[in-house]
């Protein structure tokens, strides 16, 4: 091939890439303009769905409601069931000091109520019996949701009694179980029926009705299922004990008989 007609090939060929480039990008800027068209599709797809969602979790909501019922009229015959519950939690075990864990020994029934809509908010009522620590026979805590998603929050004011405002205190011996989780002395568990100040972050409130309300039960057996536990490790423990000691015997068996054998072979020399 000349050198001339290499020219013209690299050329043509340069050309050719040159339209090539041109008939790309266009055909990328409709498959972008498609892709948008269909990205629209998908997200109408998802806020339908978001509503179909909404509708069946407000149709089992309120199916649950009587099993609700029925556990709290069950929970009521068991003593300390929720001081336990909440002891045995390991998040809210941390916020308790030991004068709230008495208080709260008074606690008899724990209501998780989500709003209707589901999406506006929930309450959260504690139901207790007469104690030396406030006149209140329920303290209930609301979080509320506006349309444009920014979280505020109310809750009923405690009437404590003279000299019994665990909230007032500057600070509280922290209970057993805090003190295995935190070195800091905690503030009241009862702050956080006072405190407004960031509703968003309402942490305590988050683990009541998503982790604790759904199955109490859990928490409350933690320290019986611990204890099965190491019952179980216990026994393996003693099981390998005795495989050793079998071991043993049988490992003198054979020294023994070994002994034996050269006994007899002294003899007989």
């Amino acid at each position: 091939m000349s050198a001339s007609a290499a020219k013209v090939s690299k050329k043509e060929l340069n050309s050719n890439h040159d339209g090539g480039d041109e008939t790309s990008e266009k055909e990328q800027q409709e498959a972008i303009e498609h892709i948008d068209e269909v990205q629209n599709e998908i997200d109408r797809l998802n806020e339908q769905a978001s509503e179909e969602i909404l509708k069946v979790e407000q149709k089992y909501n309120k199916l649950r409601q009587p099993f609700f019922q029925k556990r709290s009229e069950l929970i009521a015959k068991i003593p300390n069931f929720w001081v336990t519950t909440f002891v045995n939690h390991p998040q809210v075990s941390a916020l308790l000091g030991e004068e709230d864990e008495e208080a709260l020994h008074y606690l008899t029934r724990v209501e998780v109520t989500e709003f209707e809509d589901i999406k506006s908010g929930y309450r959260i009522d504690f139901y207790f019996d007469e104690n030396m620590y406030f006149e209140n026979k329920v303290l209930s805590k609301e979080i509320h949701l506006n349309e444009s998603g920014d979280p505020t929050s109310k809750s009923t004011e405690i009437k404590w009694k003279p000299g019994k405002d665990l909230t007032s205190r500057s600070s509280q011996t922290p209970s057993k179980a805090g003190k295995k989780r935190q070195h800091e002395e905690p503030e009241s568990f009862f702050t956080w029926f006072t405190d407004h100040s960031d509703s968003g972050a309402d942490e305590l409130g988050e683990v009541i009705k998503d982790d604790i309300w759904p199955n109490p039960l859990q928490y409350y057996l933690v320290p019986d299922m611990e204890d099965e536990e190491g019952e179980g490790e216990d026994e393996d423990e003693d099981e390998e004990g005795l495989d050793d000691i079998d071991e043993e015997g049988e490992d003198d068996g054979e020294e023994e008989e070994d002994d034996d054998g050269e006994d007899d072979d002294g003899e007989d020399d």
